[in-house]
């Protein structure tokens, strides 16, 4: 993807929320990398991007102290929001966005994310104006990504807009794949002798998402859509109840998150290595 100039990019505001409980990695988004929160080190990385405001969206007051203590904008929000998402409705209502409001949802455990894609985001949602969320995609060939349940793939319409998000293995490469599967066995046999895909087939999807302020304020009213609950992916709500969500497709792969420990470890050593 080739970074978005500021100068063409609408306004738009940038929101970091952020749950204190963390089954794998316990209070994460306090955990210090170079001397700084990570939730900190995140929300920097979105100043970066051009937002006209950044703030923290936090269940948790220690969470609130570490954004203002350093200088970042925050809000305490309800601790009974089943998603970041809905932490995002209650962020937009307090602050009474107008409809067209622009906001982008940085995760909190992405210390590394390039503020060139939260911008971009922003900009392909303003440049759809029929969609009601946009988000990120790129390529990938490795069949073991293809195959595996952790990796979401989305495919897309001829527009960009995406037609389904799901863990399993879309599209299905029929005459590819097929000559490898057992019909009485539903694991893949073996990886090694999958084919990868042609290029530019199979898109990973990024956890990244630009929403307009309506449909913020209309999520928390949607009821939860089968699909849904089948695939465990909250996006598929919105296309449910016929919302439309534009996928920015860049070929450069983010840097991954933190969710472990060991995650927690590797960036340390990143940011080590800089200073």
């Amino acid at each position: 993807m080739t970074a978005t100039a500021r100068s063409n990019v609408p306004p738009f505001v940038a929101v970091v929320p952020a749950r204190l409980a963390s089954t794998r990695l316990p209070e994460k988004p306090l955990a210090d990398i170079g001397g700084k929160p990570m939730v900190v080190r995140v929300a920097e990385r979105a100043r970066e991007s051009g937002a006209e405001q950044v703030l923290i969206a936090t269940d948790a007051p220690s969470v609130l102290d570490a954004a203002r203590a350093h200088g970042i904008d925050a809000l305490l929000t309800r601790a009974d929001h089943p998603s970041g998402t809905d932490r995002l409705a209650e962020v937009a209502a307090h602050f009474g966005w107008s409809d067209d409001t622009i906001v982008v949802n940085v995760q909190g455990d992405e210390p590394l994310i390039d503020p060139a894609l939260v911008r971009g985001v922003a900009a392909h949602l303003a440049a759809n104006a029929d969609c009601a969320i946009a988000t990120a995609a790129h390529p990938i060939s490795d069949p073991a990504e293809v195959f595996s349940p952790n990796v979401v793939k989305v495919v897309l319409d001829k527009r960009g807009v995406a037609l389904y998000f799901s863990r399993a293995p879309i599209p299905w490469m029929r005459d590819a794949y097929q000559p490898h599967w057992s019909a009485a066995e539903p694991n893949v046999a073996d990886l090694a002798a999958m084919p990868a895909p042609p290029a530019d087939t199979v898109f990973r999807h990024i956890g990244l998402y630009a929403y307009r302020a309506r449909f913020l304020r209309t999520y928390p009213t949607l009821a939860q859509a089968p699909i849904e609950h089948t695939e465990v992916l909250e996006q598929l709500r919105a296309m449910w109840h016929g919302e439309r969500i534009a996928v920015l497709v860049t070929h450069e792969a983010p840097a991954p998150g933190v969710d472990t420990p060991a995650d927690l470890e590797r960036v340390r050593s990143l940011f080590r290595s800089e200073s």
